[in-house]
């Protein structure tokens, strides 16, 4: 049995493996730009709204917030459903969400309509995954999963710069219409590649939910919440630094975004590889990379040339996200769709707690760059959490079974 449990694929000829995959792809490009466009033009979305820039993160935290709860919410409840039929619902919840989002009159409806937004994300991924692996060949399902990361990292590249750039000529209202209008056009493409995949007959809610038993899964699940921070905590404020702190010209933003993106493509792959040779070591060299990248952060504020570096760089601990996945397949036994909706929660809880503290340290009153410190703080206590797993796994002690 693969680790995904799912039936055979000589149903699915090549050809519509591949227009499923495409139309995957484009629809977590459209998700990962809905998700991250904000960052670049949060300094302007505050003014607009009346608001300071620490209290305009909240609304990045409120949709990561959403995708907490309902990754494993909508994916327990929706166990014995058609994984067509629930992509399909899930992404008109994500157009709904953007929609409300362009046509919020304020601040806290748009705290609202980013929540109502992130509630289907962390579902979407874990069922495009299941969807992908049950209509590839077993010995590819490994880089078909890996396939729906994909538009999450190209959107860094393409879409992320391109909406800041219309973001910060039309406003972000506007850049919320887009993405809108690219939600449609996703779901058009799903609704026409993907075909009928029937859930596992075994799959139930109380199955899913036995993987909250497994005390490796939490410490997985613990190391992406607390150790991602890193990279969010930077992410968030990363435009207020170069404009603030670094005094790049506003030109230079999008730039930077697609230097964060190549970096989240490059690191995919290599995350990848390095998952192939040993899951555990994968994230204990990423994290201790997330740990160096953010002190430079810190240190190389002032400088152009050496941010803009760190910030491609920075953006390669996207590579943590294949390995806490494999991580978690590997100790989760028969309840990988649960552990990989939960895979997200935990990455989002990560976006929200990042965003988090890095307006706490702003409006405590320290410099815009100081952020870099609290996100290596981060990186290095969710490296401390994976070490202590491992430690409880190897040396047997079994207060909480693994």
């Amino acid at each position: 049995m693969s680790n995904f449990d799912m039936p055979p694929v000589s149903a699915y000829s090549r050809p519509m493996v591949s227009r499923a995959e495409w139309a995957l792809a484009v629809a977590t490009f459209v998700i990962g730009t809905g998700e991250f466009a904000l960052m670049a033009v949060l300094p302007d979305m505050a003014r607009t709204l009346g608001v300071s820039v620490p209290v305009a993160g909240h609304v990045i935290s409120a949709y990561a917030l959403g995708v907490v709860v309902g990754a494993p919410l909508i994916t327990v409840f929706a166990a014995g459903l058609s994984r067509r039929r629930l992509l399909l619902v899930l992404q008109v919840l994500f157009i709904m969400g953007n929609a409300a989002s362009v046509l919020a009159p304020g601040y806290r409806s748009l705290v609202y309509a980013r929540f109502m937004t992130g509630l289907p994300h962390g579902a979407f991924y874990g069922v495009a995954a299941l969807v992908m692996a049950a209509m590839t060949d077993p010995a590819r399902r490994g880089r078909a999963v890996a396939g729906v990361f994909v538009g999450l990292t190209v959107a860094h590249v393409v879409g992320v710069p391109l909406t800041t750039w219309g973001g910060q000529v039309l406003g972000w209202r506007m850049m919320y219409g887009v993405i809108t209008l690219m939600g449609v056009l996703a779901l058009g493409l799903l609704a026409r590649s993907v075909p009928e995949v029937a859930a596992v007959p075994a799959s139930s809610p109380l199955r899913e939910l036995g993987v909250l038993r497994r005390g490796q899964v939490w410490f997985t699940l613990a190391t992406g919440a607390i150790g991602f921070g890193g990279m969010f905590c930077i992410g968030t404020y990363m435009t207020g630094v170069l404009l603030t702190v670094t005094h790049v010209p506003a030109v230079v933003v999008p730039l930077a975004q697609s230097l964060w993106g190549v970096g989240m493509v490059v690191g995919n792959i290599a995350g990848s590889r390095l998952v192939d040779v040993s899951p555990v070591r994968a994230i204990v060299v990423i994290l201790s990379g997330s740990t160096l990248m953010a002190c430079l952060f810190a240190l190389c504020a002032g400088n152009m040339v050496a941010i803009l570096l760190v910030i491609s760089l920075m953006g390669g601990i996207i590579g943590l996200l294949p390995a806490l996945q494999a991580r978690l397949m590997d100790v989760a036994a028969d309840a990988q769709v649960l552990a990989a909706a939960l895979n997200h929660s935990a990455v989002n809880i990560a976006n929200a707690f990042g965003a988090w503290l890095g307006g706490a340290v702003i409006a405590a009153g320290y410099n815009m760059q100081f952020v870099g410190w609290a996100a290596a703080c981060l990186s290095a206590m969710g490296l401390a959490v994976f070490g202590l797993g491992i430690l409880v796994q190897r040396f047997g002690l079994r207060r909480m079974p693994a």
